[in-house]
């Protein structure tokens, strides 16, 4: 026990990473425990460093505590996947993983991942064991560490498409924490008994205090949502060839209900880096971050709370004291868009690019929808990539224009081949939420895609099917669909009941704004029927639904994170 830290002021979650011999904890024992389908409460804290979340099965909670069992446990494993990028090999044995442990789907998250849902205890070692198989691993995933890190994912639409993916790539590896924790436990290499004889040399022995968020984009898509993440790196082009990133900082979407002084905070330009720095600008934002962030309380924690704390000044002046150097001044760009361009583009290098919309991110067989097959088969007849994007769709990329013509013939065989898909739902995201995430209060995933059927008639109503308005549901106020850059946003407050907000922007640079609170699907209806007749009768040309409802002041725009209200 280090003695000179007072652990009553601290988080509980400080004192049980110190003590976890570098994230060990008593994982091994937990999980060989044979009485229980969970682990003990300090290991599903360090579990998530490891890539997993002990979940249950909330549709049968009630049932199974009337026969008086314990819930239905089971875990999340989240694959880290920076760029989203993987091999139609890796595919396959991602989809053969799912059907023998997990329950025979894929989610494609909003950080470019994986993640496997009802993989119980029992199966959790022989199922990272098959992601290392598959040259993938989870390490990292979740927990108080730098995340998955997110790029532009079309490699047909930037020539530039595998620098910036390569950059992402060598920030996660970076960034991984050192411990060997993960190899002895889960891959069952040699235990170390001395902690001693690991080091964090930039986790330190309490890791950071809370998540850590990184994404590249490159303008003028903003299909990353740059500013919602803690570190932001936007590619600046000068002939053909990125000559640096502009750095963005401070971003976040998580908040609570109830706590005023939590919000949703978009990430500020404070300066430019050469490509050669990017690393070292990692590094060095992440130990800012370890050494100033809040370890009292975790709800604010997050980076965006400890640059309002400090002040923006204060905060650049701290970093370029661990950089050495100061930032260039920020490079001009725009941003026309977020979300993803769907259908087939042609690269530069004659090579193909399907972008493929996947409702929720759920790659599944459904009611004669078999996508999951239809992607297995399209896995065995390419020699290209699969790039998952941030928005839950799937890119089949870089494929020749004979294996075009065979991905086109096996989607349709499969029924894959989407018909006319709105503007609306293209442009959805949805979060897991119920039945197996504990955080949330309503639906999500399970109610976004009927709800948006029946705004699609009102849009119908109005000619304006094909009109893209970016929409996005979580069922809590965490934030992991970003809701708060949607220009319609729907967080669960209850079961059936939603907080609305309007006034994102098409491009991801904008906060909404509360609507109206805890809103049945009819509230719902009711409050946007109107608005949308409203923007079909009286948009001016080109402008967007979000900026439409600043412009009408349905509601006032957002200017900084910490004037947001729930």
């Amino acid at each position: 026990m280090n003695d000179t830290i007072n652990w009553d002021e601290l988080s509980e979650l400080e004192r049980i990473k110190y003590e976890s011999n570098y994230l060990r904890g008593t994982l091994v024992e937990s999980l060989a425990d044979p009485i229980t389908g969970s682990i003990a409460y300090a290991d599903t804290q360090l579990s998530k460093f490891h890539g997993l979340y002990q979940q249950f099965d909330r549709d049968l909670e009630k049932e199974r505590k009337r026969q008086k069992l314990e819930p239905a446990y089971s875990f999340l494993i989240r694959v880290r996947l920076p760029g989203g990028v993987v091999t139609p090999k890796q595919w396959l044995q991602m989809d053969e993983i799912s059907e023998q442990y997990a329950n025979h789907t894929l989610k494609l998250t909003t950080r470019q991942a994986f993640q496997l849902h009802g993989v119980i205890k029992s199966n959790l070692k022989k199922t990272i064991q098959g992601i290392n198989t598959a040259l993938l691993d989870t390490i990292a995933a979740c927990g108080d560490v730098n995340r998955n890190v997110m790029s532009h994912p079309n490699p047909s639409e930037s020539e530039l498409h595998a620098e910036v993916y390569e950059t992402a790539r060598r920030i996660s590896e970076h960034l991984l924490p050192s411990t060997t924790a993960y190899h002895e436990i889960w891959l069952d290499q040699k235990l170390i008994a001395d902690s001693k004889k690991d080091v964090e040399p930039i986790y330190g022995d309490r890791y950071l205090p809370r998540k850590f968020k990184i994404a590249i984009a490159i303008p003028p898509y903003n299909d990353s949502d740059v500013f919602s993440q803690d570190l932001g790196f936007i590619a600046i082009v000068g002939n053909n060839r990125i000559i640096g990133y502009n750095v963005a900082v401070g971003g976040g979407m998580g908040t609570t209900f109830g706590m005023p002084e939590t919000y949703p905070r978009l990430a500020e330009v404070i300066g430019f880096c050469t490509p050669e720095q990017v690393i070292d600008v990692a590094e060095k934002v992440v130990l800012v971050q370890r050494d100033n962030g809040n370890r009292q309380n975790r709800k604010i924690s997050r980076l965006k709370y400890t640059i309002d704390r400090l002040g923006i000044e204060a905060f650049k002046a701290e970093l370029y004291n661990y950089l050495g150097y100061e930032l260039q001044e920020a490079k001009p760009y725009a941003f026309t868009r977020n979300g993803d361009r769907l259908g087939w583009k042609k690269g530069t290098d004659s090579k193909w690019s399907l972008s493929l919309f996947v409702e929720g991110g759920r790659v599944a067989d459904r009611n004669g929808f078999n996508l999951k097959s239809a992607l297995r088969e399209v896995a065995q007849h390419i020699n290209g990539q699969f790039i998952l994007t941030g928005n839950q769709n799937l890119i089949i990329a870089n494929v020749t224009a004979d294996e075009k013509n065979t991905v086109g013939e096996i989607l349709k065989n499969n029924g894959v081949l989407p018909g006319e898909i709105s503007g609306l739902r293209q442009n959805s995201i949805a979060c897991v939420a119920l039945n197996t995430c504990s955080l949330a209060f309503a639906e999500a995933e399970r109610y976004l895609p009927s709800l948006v059927s029946k705004i699609e008639s009102i849009l119908n109503q109005h000619d304006l099917f094909q009109e893209e308005i970016v929409i996005r549901m979580t069922g809590c106020p965490n934030g992991c669909g970003r809701p708060y850059l949607a220009e319609i946003g729907f967080v669960g407050k209850s079961e059936g009941h939603y907080n609305l907000y309007l006034g994102g922007n098409f491009n991801g640079t904008r906060l909404n704004t509360l609507y109206k609170e805890t809103l049945t699907e009819d509230d719902i209806l009711a409050e946007l029927d109107p608005i949308i007749a409203d923007y079909a009768t009286n948009r001016n040309t080109g402008e967007k639904f979000g900026d439409f409802v600043i412009r009408k002041q349905y509601v006032n725009e957002i200017v900084k994170g910490s004037d947001f209200r729930h």
